[in-house]
């Protein structure tokens, strides 16, 4: 298990730095730079380019960058925030787009898969149908749209939350928000828990164990939920990180401070850093929990290799 994890540390590590260079050379290649300003002259562009080290070789820029990223130092802003840290810049923001993600990936998770439980138990019958339609209107109904219903009815009509997000009361801010991220994954676990579970409590070997006189709870929790766990993992993990890293479109009806709403402004200023910073963390999170989810497949299902294939 240690030399596995190691292992696939490294390649993360590799990952990364690829993934970094690929877009550090994509931001460089994009028209424009971080001083657009029309109030600048082509020598004052010149001398803040020089005071960054924009105009050194692309080469010896990005060795540098990334010997920076590797040390924990990601720059300063070029324009969103002059000369103000990266790392500052991100620190609450991130914070903030993390619970929101947090609250919205767990609860919505969790209930979608008591909600398929209860629906492959009760299958053909009127919880399963109600399930089904719950499931079916979480994966269909834009989360926006439902962020502008809550805003409308919950916020402005019966004045129960805040109609902006306050740091004086950031659970409450971020419990609407929330709960409409939340009921995609919601639907997405319901339907995909019901469906696997289904299948496996139709095989063989949960045949074989009913006629040995297992107790139903027994077959039902044990054995056929810990099989049905491993397709909702990988159905369900890019989507947590996506939900970690914030939803801008949501952000911004809110007014959530978060850094999707940050990542655009940074994109559209040719904010090289934030970017660069953003994407890193990014990526960093969708590969650890690619990590993270390799290892649970052998924790959950020992006939899973942890170095591929099936177990002989």
């Amino acid at each position: 298990m240690a030399k596995y994890i190691l292992k696939r540390l490294g390649m993360a590590v590799l990952t990364i730095l690829v993934i970094i260079i690929i877009l550090f050379c994509l931001l460089k290649l994009m028209p424009g730079s971080p001083f657009n300003n029309e109030r600048l002259t082509d020598a004052q562009r010149a001398v803040l380019e020089a005071k960054y080290g924009l105009n050194k070789p692309l080469l010896q820029q990005m060795v540098i960058y990334i010997k920076n990223v590797l040390t924990g130092d990601f720059g300063v802003s070029y324009s969103i925030q002059t000369n103000y840290p990266v790392n500052k810049m991100i620190g609450n923001k991130l914070l903030v787009s993390f619970r929101l993600g947090f609250f919205a990936a767990v609860g919505g998770i969790l209930i979608g898969m008591v909600l398929g439980v209860v629906s492959a138990i009760f299958h053909n019958g009127v919880l399963d149908s109600v399930t089904t339609v719950v499931a079916m209107l979480g994966t269909s109904i834009p989360a926006q749209v439902l962020a502008l219903f809550f805003l409308y009815l919950f916020a402005y009509k019966l004045s129960w939350f805040p109609l902006t997000y306050s740091a004086k009361a950031p659970f409450v801010s971020l419990l609407l928000p929330s709960i409409a991220l939340a009921l995609s994954p919601l639907g997405i676990a319901a339907r995909f828990t019901r469906n696997e579970m289904l299948e496996v409590m139709n095989s063989e070997y949960i045949t074989l164990a009913e006629t040995k006189g297992v107790p139903r709870m027994k077959i039902i929790f044990v054995h056929t939920l810990k099989n049905a766990l491993v397709p909702l993992i990988t159905t369900l993990a890019p989507m947590v990180v996506g939900l970690m890293t914030g939803s801008t479109v949501l952000e911004n009806i809110f007014g959530i401070p978060g850094i999707g709403k940050l990542f655009i402004e940074a994109i559209q200023s040719n904010d090289y850093n934030v970017v660069l910073t953003l994407a890193f963390i990014f990526s960093a999170m969708f590969i650890a929990i690619t990590l993270i989810v390799d290892i649970f497949y052998g924790i959950i299902d020992p006939r899973i290799s942890l170095s591929g294939g099936e177990k002989k």
